[in-house]
C-alpha cells in the first residue's frame, strides 16, 4: 500500500514563536552595553558592515535572528561588536578560551576516575570544569566550536561517558557532560558533527541506565529532538535497539515503559521524567517515517501496546499535569485516528486488534475468491507445523516469522527500511520480482551463462592476440633501437676508418721515401681494417708462403664441437648439441654369448636397469647365477598379464591372486568392464605429470609441434609452460621403446604419443632451449641493467658529492679533536668508521650520541649538508648488488648466446621442413640480442672501473671490498643519519609540548587565584539557540499543537481513495539544519 501522508504545518521548533514577528535579540553579557566606552571611533559604514558580518557568522544565528541583527542601527552594531571583541580579549578568559584545555582535563578525568576515589570537593571541581565547557560551547565565538570539533572533542566526551564508574554516572558530572553535547548541538556545525559520528547517538542512549532523573530527562530531550531533525529519526531507533542489547532488555523500549509506570514519591521529578518519556514516544511515533506512513505508526505503536502502555496512560491521568496531559491526549488521538483509517480498509468502523479470531475473519473475508486465498491456506497449513512446545526454543521461530512480516509491510520500493531492519540483505521488491515469472528468470539466467562463456572465450582470445601484438611490438621496438645504435656505430667507425686510411697512406708515402733513400725494400703495409686485402707477394726463394688473409667479420670461424658448449641457465644440458652416441661396452657382436631366453608373446613394459658387460662378469657373483633355472619355475603367462604394455585393467579381476579385490568400488567395477587397450611404455608417474602439463597447455600435439617449429610466433607458449616442457624431453630410452611400437601409434597413451611425436622433431630439445632463452632474454637483461646502473651511478655520486665531503671533513675534525696521542693527528679514516659515530654517547644525556650532535652542528653551520640523501640517491640500490652473482649471470647469458649461434649454424647446414622458421627468427634475435648484450658488457666494464676509482678515492684497497659492502657502509650511515634527525625533531616536539602545557597550567593557576580573590561565580548565562528551542517546544508539547487543533480536518480522506491505494500528500515544514 502506498505511504499515507498527514498534513502537519510547522512541525518543528518554529511553532514555539507565537507571532510572525522576528524574535527580540537579547545579548546577555556580564558587562552592560550602556556602560561600555568605545575604545576606537566607529569606522565607515562599509568597514562596519564587514566587521559586523564576521561577528554574526561567528555567532551562527538563525536566519530570522540574522535579519534582526542587521536591522539594528549602526551605533548599536558598533556597540555589540566592541562588546564581543572586548570579551574575547579578556585576559581572565584566556586560558579557558582554548578547547585544548577542556579536552585535556576531561581526558585526564576519564583516566583517573577508575584509579582514585574522589571526595566531594574534588567532584565539585570536576563538575565545574564540565560546566565551564558547556558555557563556553554556548557563549564563545564559532571558532571555539570549530576548534573543539577539529580536536575531536566529541570523541573525548563520548569516551568519558563510556568509561564512567557508578559514582560518576550518578553524579552531576554525568548530567553536565550530556549538557555539553546538547550545547554542541545548539549550532548547525556542531549538530551536523554529532549526527555524522557513527556512535554518538548510541553512546548518548546508554546514559538512560542511571538513577539520576535529570540525566534521563536531558538524554530523552536530546533523543526526542533528534527525531525531528532530518535523518535523525532512524538514528534514534538504532540507538534504542543498541540500548536494548546494552541494558539486556527483553524488548525494545522496555526500560522507558518501566520508568513511565514507576512511582518515585517525588512529584516534581516524577512528572518531569514522565513528561519527557511521553514527549519522546510521541516524537518517535510521529516524526520521520511516521509523518506520512500509517503502517509504520501502527507497527511501532503495537510495540508500545504489547508492553502495556495503555493502562499506564490511564494511570498517568491521575497526576493532573497540563503538560503531561497534552502529550497523553496527543498519543490517544493519533491512535484513534489510525485505528479508524485501518478499519476503513475493511469497510468497518473498528477493528478489534486484541482478538485473533476477529482479525482472522477479516483477512479471510478480504481474500476469499481471490488468487491469494490458496496462499493464505498454505500459510495456515505451515503454521500448524510450526513448533509450539513451551521452553523448547520455539519462540525464536515465531519471532523470525513476525520480523519477516514486519519487514514485508514496512520496506519501501527502494528497499529501505524505516525501522531497524531485523534481517540484512532482505529486499522485498527483489524477491517479488523474482517470483513474477520463474521460468523467465531461468531462461535469462541460461542465456546470461551462455553469454558469460562466450565472453570468457572471446576474452581469452583477445588476451592471446594482445600478448602476441605486444611481443611483436616490443621486438620491433628493440630491433629499431638496435638498428639505430648500429647505424650510429657504423658512422663512427666509418669516420675512424677514413682517418686510419689517411694515416696509412701518409705512413706508406713516408716509408717509400725512406726506402728509396736507403735502397732497402720494405714490404707493403697491411691494409686498414675493413679494406680489401692486397694480393700476396710472390713466394720468395727458400722462404715460406705468407699466411692466408683473415676471414672477414661476416664469415665466422667454424663452431667448436657441440658437446663442449655450455647450456644457458634454466635449461637442461647439451644445449645446441646433438645427442652423443652411446659407446659400446660389450665389444663386437661376435664376442657375445647368446642365451636361450623365452620370448613374450606381446610387448611388455620395460625394466630400466643398468647392464654389466660380459667382460665384467668374471670373478663376480654373476658367475654362479643361472637365470635359465628360474625360467623353469616362473609363471611367464602371469608375468605377461601383469606387465603387458597394453593396459588391460579388466584382467586384474580374473587373476586368482586378486580375487579378494572383487568387492571394490563402483568406479573400479566400471573400469573393469571397459575394454581399454592403451599402450604405455614410459614411467607411470612421469606419464601422469606429462598429462597434467598437456591439460594446462590446452593444445593438441600438432599445435605444439607447429608452435615449436615456428618459434612460437603466435605467442601460444608461455615461459612457464616452456620451462615445464623442458622437463619432459624424450630420453634415449623412451625414444628406443617408442620406436619399437611406432606401428601401434593409435593405441599409444596420450603421454606416450606426445613424446613420440615430439621426438620426430629434429633437435627438439635444442629448439625448446633456444625458444626459452629467447623469451627469457629481455627479462634477464632488464633484471641485470638496473643493478649495473646502480653501481655505476652510485660510484659517481660518492666521488662527486660535496655534501659527503663536508660531512667527512667535520667528522675528521671531530676525531682528531676527541682522540689524543697516536689515535689522533689523522689525515683520513676508513669509511667503515662512519657507522661507529652513533656508538659514542654524550656524558650529559645518554640519549644523545655523537651523530645527534653532528646533526645539530650541521643544522647550525652547514644546513645544506642535511640533504645529503639527495646526493646519494643510488647508494641504497647499489648496496643490494652482489657483483660476483652479477658477473656470473652475465657470463651465463654470454654462454647461452654462443650456444644459440652454434645451434643456428647447425640448422643452417640442414634442409628445413615446411613451416620451420628457426633460422629466420633466431638470426634476427641474435643480431638484436648480441648488440644489446655488448652494450651491457660495456656498461658493466665501465661500472667496475668507476667503482675501482671510488675505492681508490676513499683510500680503500682495490679488490678487497665488494660493492655491496662498500655502498652498504654509506647506506647504513644514511639510515642512521635520517633516524637521528627524526629523533631530534621528536625531542624538540616534546619539549615544545611540555612548554605549552606549562604555560597553560601557569595561566590556569593564575586564573584560579584571581577567582578566589574576587569570589565571583564563573558560570555565565546561556544564550538560547535553535536546538534549545526545539527541546523546549517538544517538552511543552507545543510542537504538536497544530495537530491537536486541526488534526481531523487535515487527515480527511475518502474510502475510495483508500481502496485504490492512493496516499494523502501533506506539506511538511521541516527544520533545515
Amino acid at each position: 500500500m502506498p505511504p499515507r501522508k498527514r498534513t502537519r504545518q510547522g512541525l518543528g521548533f518554529l511553532c514555539c514563536f507565537g507571532s510572525s514577528e522576528p524574535p527580540e535579540i537579547n545579548l546577555k553579557d556580564s558587562v552592560p552595553l550602556q556602560l561600555l566606552e568605545f575604545s576606537a571611533p566607529m569606522p565607515p559604514a562599509e568597514e562596519l558592515h564587514a566587521r559586523f558580518l564576521e561577528l554574526v557568522d561567528e555567532l551562527d544565528l538563525t536566519d530570522k535572528n540574522r535579519e534582526a541583527m542587521f536591522a539594528l542601527p549602526d551605533e548599536k552594531k558598533w556597540q555589540i561588536y566592541c562588546s564581543k571583541k572586548k570579551e574575547q580579549e579578556d585576559p581572565n578568559k584566556l586560558a579557558t578560551s582554548w578547547p585544548d584545555y577542556y579536552i585535556d582535563r576531561i581526558n585526564s578525568m576519564a583516566a583517573m576516575q577508575t584509579l582514585f576515589a574522589f571526595d566531594e570537593e574534588e567532584m565539585e571541581m570536576r563538575n565545574k570544569v564540565v560546566e565551564d565547557l558547556k558555557t563556553a560551547l554556548r557563549t564563545q565565538p564559532m571558532r571555539f566550536v570549530t576548534r573543539f570539533i577539529e580536536l575531536d572533542g566529541l570523541t573525548c566526551l563520548l569516551n568519558f561517558l563510556r568509561s564512567m564508574d557508578y559514582e560518576t554516572s550518578e553524579s552531576r558530572v554525568h548530567t553536565s557532560i550530556i549538557g555539553c553535547i546538547k550545547a554542541l548541538m545548539n549550532n548547525s556545525q556542531g549538530r551536523a558533527h554529532v549526527l555524522a559520528h557513527p556512535q554518538s547517538i548510541n553512546t548518548i542512549s546508554q546514559s538512560l541506565r542511571t538513577e539520576n532523573i535529570k540525566t534521563k530527562v536531558a538524554v530523552l530531550e536530546i533523543l526526542g529532538a533528534v527525531c525531528l531533525v532530518p535523518d535523525g529519526h532512524k538514528k534514534v531507533l538504532q540507538a534504542m535497539a543498541h540500548y536494548q542489547k546494552y541494558a539486556a532488555e527483553r524488548t525494545r523500549f522496555q526500560t522507558l515503559l518501566n520508568e513511565l509506570d514507576r512511582s518515585t514519591g517525588r512529584y516534581r521529578d516524577e512528572v518531569s521524567l514522565k513528561t519527557a518519556i511521553m514527549s519522546f514516544i510521541n516524537a518517535v511515533l510521529n516524526a520521520g517515517a511516521g509523518e506520512d506512513n500509517l503502517e509504520f505508526r501502527l507497527h511501532l505503536r503495537y510495540e508500545f501496546l504489547m508492553l502495556g502502555i495503555q493502562p499506564v496512560i490511564d494511570k498517568l491521568r491521575e497526576h493532573e499535569n497540563a503538560t503531561l496531559d497534552r502529550h497523553l491526549d496527543f498519543f490517544e488521538m493519533v491512535r484513534n485516528e489510525d485505528d479508524s483509517e485501518l478499519a476503513k480498509r475493511f469497510d468497518l468502523t473498528h477493528v478489534d486488534t486484541k482478538s485473533a479470531g476477529s482479525m482472522f475473519e477479516l483477512i479471510k473475508k478480504k481474500l476469499s475468491h481471490t488468487d491469494s486465498y490458496p496462499h493464505l491456506l498454505s500459510i495456515l497449513q505451515h503454521l500448524l507445523q510450526m513448533p509450539y512446545k513451551r521452553g523448547g526454543g520455539s519462540l525464536q521461530h515465531w519471532q523470525l516469522l513476525d520480523r519477516i512480516l514486519q519487514q514485508i509491510i514496512l520496506q519501501d520500493d527502494k528497499g529501505e527500511d524505516p525501522d531497524v531492519s531485523p534481517l540484512d540483505n532482505f529486499s522485498v521488491k527483489n524477491i517479488i520480482r523474482m517470483l513474477v515469472n520463474e521460468n523467465e528468470v531461468k531462461q535469462w539466467r541460461d542465456q546470461a551463462e551462455k553469454f558469460r562463456k562466450d565472453h570468457t572465450e572471446l576474452l581469452a582470445r583477445l588476451e592471446k592476440k594482445e600478448r602476441e601484438c605486444e611481443t611483436k611490438t616490443q621486438e620491433k621496438e628493440e630491433m629499431m633501437k638496435t638498428l639505430n645504435k648500429m647505424k650510429d656505430k657504423l658512422q663512427r667507425e666509418g669516420v675512424e676508418l677514413r682517418s686510419a686510411r689517411e694515416q696509412v697512406l701518409d705512413l706508406s708515402t713516408r716509408i717509400n721515401d725512406i726506402a728509396q733513400g736507403s735502397g732497402v725494400p720494405f714490404p707493403p703495409p697491411p691494409p686498414p681494417p675493413g679494406a680489401p686485402m692486397a694480393p700476396p707477394p710472390p713466394p720468395m726463394t727458400g722462404g715460406c708462403p705468407p699466411p692466408p688473409p683473415p676471414l672477414p667479420f661476416s664469415s665466422p670461424p667454424p663452431p667448436p664441437p657441440p658437446p663442449t658448449i655450455p647450456p644457458p641457465p634454466g635449461a637442461p644440458p647439451l644445449f645446441g648439441a646433438p645427442p652423443p652416441p652411446i659407446p659400446s661396452l660389450f665389444g663386437s657382436v661376435s664376442t657375445l654369448r647368446s642365451k636361450s631366453i623365452p620370448q613374450p608373446s606381446h610387448p611388455l613394459k620395460s625394466f630400466n636397469w643398468a647392464k654389466l658387460g660380459e667382460n665384467l662378469i668374471n670373478g663376480t657373483i654373476w658367475d654362479d647365477i643361472d637365470d635359465l633355472r628360474a625360467f623353469q619355475i616362473l609363471d611367464l603367462k602371469d608375468i605377461e598379464k601383469m606387465f603387458s604394455a597394453y593396459q588391460r585393467q579388466q584382467e586384474l579381476f580374473t587373476n586368482q591372486s586378486f580375487k579378494q579385490k572383487e568387492t571394490g568400488s563402483m568406479d573400479d567395477i566400471y573400469v573393469s568392464t571397459r575394454k581399454v587397450k592403451e599402450l604405455s611404455v614410459i614411467d607411470g608417474r612421469r606419464a601422469q605429470n606429462c598429462i597434467i602439463l598437456l591439460s594446462k597447455l590446452k593444445m593438441s600435439n600438432e599445435e605444439i609441434k607447429r608452435a615449436i617449429l615456428e618459434m612460437d610466433e603466435r605467442e601460444e607458449l608461455a615461459k612457464d609452460m616452456l620451462e615445464q616442457l623442458l622437463k619432459f624431453v624424450p630420453e634415449k630410452s623412451d625414444i628406443d621403446l617408442l620406436e619399437e611400437h611406432k606401428h601401434e601409434l593409435e593405441r599409444m597413451a596420450r603421454a606416450d604419443r606426445f613424446l613420440f611425436e615430439m621426438s620426430r622433431i629434429d633437435h627438439y630439445q635444442q629448439r625448446l632451449q633456444a625458444l626459452f632463452f629467447k623469451k627469457k632474454f629481455a627479462e634477464r637483461l632488464a633484471e641485470i641493467k638496473p643493478k649495473v646502473e646502480a653501481i655505476l651511478n652510485a660510484s659517481k655520486e660518492v666521488t662527486r658529492s660535496k655534501r659527503l665531503t663536508q660531512v667527512l671533513e667535520v667528522v675528521l675534525a671531530f676525531g682528531n679533536f676527541m682522540n689524543k696521542g697516536q689515535r689522533g693527528n689523522a689525515f683520513g679514516f676508513k669509511i667503515s668508521s662512519l657507522n661507529k659515530i652513533a656508538d659514542t654517547k654524550s656524558s650529559i644525556d645518554r640519549n644523545i650520541t655523537m651523530l645527534h650532535y653532528l646533526i645539530m652542528i650541521f643544522e647550525k653551520n652547514y644546513p645544506d649538508t642535511l640533504h645529503i640523501q639527495e646526493d646519494l640517491s643510488n647508494v641504497p640500490e647499489a648496496a643490494k648488488v652482489n657483483l660476483a652473482e652479477l658477473e656470473k649471470e652475465v657470463h651465463s647469458i654470454r654462454s647461452g648466446l654462443k650456444a644459440l649461434e652454434a645451434e643456428l649454424q647447425y640448422q643452417q647446414s640442414r634442409s628445413r621442413e615446411r613451416g620451420d622458421k628457426f633460422v629466420v627468427v633466431i638470426s634476427d634475435f641474435i643480431t638484436v640480442a648480441g648488440f644489446g648484450f655488448s652494450e651491457l658488457e660495456d656498461q658493466l666494464t665501465e661500472a667496475k672501473q668507476k667503482f675501482a676509482k671510488a675505492l681508490k678515492h676513499f683510500g680503500e684497497d682495490e679488490g678487497r671490498m665488494p660493492p655491496d659492502e662498500f655502498f652498504g657502509i654509506f647506506d647504513t650511515f644514511l639510515q642512521s643519519f635520517s633516524e637521528a634527525r627524526q629523533d631530534l625533531e621528536n625531542m624538540q616536539r616534546r619539549k615544545d609540548e611540555e612548554e605549552r602545557r606549562a604555560r597553560m597550567e601557569a595561566m590556569l593557576k593564575e586564573q584560579r587565584e584571581r577567582e578566589r580573590r574576587a569570589k565571583k561565580s564563573s558560570a555565565s548565562e546561556e544564550v538560547s539557540g535553535e536546538f534549545d528551542d526545539l527541546v523546549s517546544a517538544l517538552r511543552s508539547g507545543e510542537v504538536f499543537d497544530k495537530d491537536l487543533n486541526k488534526f481531523k480536518r487535515n487527515r480527511k480522506r475518502s474510502v475510495n481513495q483508500l481502496v485504490e491505494g492512493g496516499g494523502r500528500e501533506r506539506a511538511v515544514t521541516k527544520v533545515n539544519y
